[in-house]
């Protein structure tokens, strides 16, 4: 069905000069075209997916070819794949570009996280020795965060709820940061086409003026040689072009270009003053949304922020022995206690953690194990999820699809088990949470509120 909208004729002259804007097709494109919908595997649990073509800058995006309800896909809450608009997944080619030739270790910031699209490609492109720190301000959205990342499985992984201007005080520690910063919206009116009549020029001035306090808060924690990654989903000039231009006249910074091929559609750009490349994504020339990001190298010494103090804190040595149990290559995790709760992260990031731990406010340090009790460990629905898990000191129990959406619902199992404990619920070997398999029932320790609420009839 064609998509009727009519943008405001300011927002078109708007955009009049910029780069690669033709005003009938991206007029056209919103009328009579509909989102493409895409999706992003993981790596580390390679499900199937029946695509119908490749994200062409992402090397793990794919393009399905009908919209299903991912609500009732088990792999999506197994964590398998992320549902993510295409142009978005530039962000995987920026980042493998700028770690090209680099084996060093790196700790990679996403400020503006929720609700996980790129800090779950970020996941996927870093090495176990690499740290993330997922950042979200707004203390509402960091629970979709914490699921996303969650159900991808990883444990060099933190995540924080702050404000830009507390990094600040982390003075050259982050190798990478990404700042994919609140915007107008422009580029996502197909998407959403009730967001047209909230655009205004008003806004957008506004928007760049939070973009400029969000990047000049921030902006300390870049190392020297550092990258600054910086997108919006706004076609306007305002936000973008001239972002860049004021980045590399407030602060000293070096423009990096990308390799683009031609054949994807990207529009390069450059900025008015100061000649900074940017790169333009317009649903009219790519299968994708409206993008723009770009990518900046820190040429400017930073004073490294002083290492936390380490506290030697002793656990206990028969809980610390049953929880190493569950985690395979054991020994390369450092464990503690937060809250009662066992805890694994990289032994090489446990100093940074210690650091973070200082300075921020943290939600998720690595991954949560779980709680001993008595003898028993009683698991943490991450740990199910969890990369790491060692799967052979475990349970397992294989579900049909029908069962596995009764489980997801957090229904009554009717299971003819032998094995009686906890187990692993999993949907084609991969899996999505603990249940307590006992004599006369089934536990479902499924979290209640990640349940599907709805109703749906299962088609075979």
């Amino acid at each position: 069905m064609a998509n009727e909208q009519i943008f405001p004729e300011k927002f078109l002259d708007s955009l009049s000069g910029a780069p690669g804007f033709e005003r009938e097709k991206f007029t056209n494109v919103h009328k009579y075209s509909e989102t493409p919908t895409s999706v992003r595997v993981n790596p580390l649990k390679k499900p199937v997916i029946k695509t119908d073509s490749a994200v062409p800058w992402c090397a793990d995006g794919f393009y399905l070819p009908a919209r299903p309800s991912f609500t009732f896909d088990p792999l999506f809450h197994a964590g398998c794949y992320y549902v993510q608009e295409a142009s978005s997944m530039f962000m995987d080619h920026i980042f493998k570009h700028i770690r090209e030739g680099t084996g060093k270790p790196i700790q990679v910031l996403d400020l503006c996280a929720a609700p996980g699209g790129k800090s779950t490609l970020i996941s996927s492109a870093i090495s176990p020795n690499d740290l993330l720190v997922a950042n979200e301000l707004i203390k509402t959205r960091v629970p979709v965060l914490f699921d996303s990342l969650n159900r991808w499985g990883r444990a060099n992984t933190i995540v924080s709820n702050n404000d830009p201007k507390d990094f600040g005080r982390l003075s050259g520690f982050f190798d990478v940061i990404l700042v994919d910063a609140p915007c107008s919206g422009s580029g996502m009116f197909r998407k959403d086409p009730g967001a047209v009549k909230e655009w205004s020029e008003a806004n957008v001035s506004l928007c760049q003026q939070r973009q400029q306090r969000i990047l000049a808060d921030v902006y300390p924690a870049l190392k020297e040689d550092g990258y600054l990654i910086y997108s919006t989903c706004s076609y306007s000039q305002a936000e973008n072009e001239d972002i860049l231009d004021w980045l590399c006249e407030e602060f000293n910074l070096e423009t990096m270009r990308m390799p683009v091929h031609t054949a994807w559609g990207v529009v390069e750009t450059i900025s008015p003053t100061k000649q900074a490349w940017g790169y333009r994504f317009y649903p009219d020339k790519l299968k994708g949304e409206g993008l723009f990001a770009a990518c900046l190298q820190k040429n400017e010494t930073a004073r490294a922020v002083n290492p936390a103090k380490r506290e030697n804190v002793k656990l206990p040595a028969k809980e610390l022995d049953l929880v190493q149990g569950y985690l395979k290559d054991a020994g390369d995790f450092h464990y503690f206690k937060a809250n009662g709760v066992w805890m694994a992260i990289q032994r090489e990031h446990q100093s940074s953690l210690e650091l973070l731990q200082k300075y921020l406010y943290l939600k998720k340090s690595g991954t949560r194990i779980g709680q001993v009790i008595g003898h028993d460990l009683v698991p943490e629905h991450e740990l199910a999820l969890s990369i790491h898990l060692n799967k052979d000191a475990i349970l397992q129990t294989p579900l049909g699809l029908e069962q596995a959406i009764q489980y997801l619902r957090r229904d009554p199992l009717d299971l003819n088990s032998p094995q009686k404990g906890w187990s692993m619920m999993t949907f084609e070997n991969h899996a999505l949470g603990w249940a307590k398999v006992l004599h006369n029932r089934v536990n479902n320790y499924y979290p209640k509120e990640m349940r599907i609420l709805r109703a749906q009839a299962l088609v075979g």
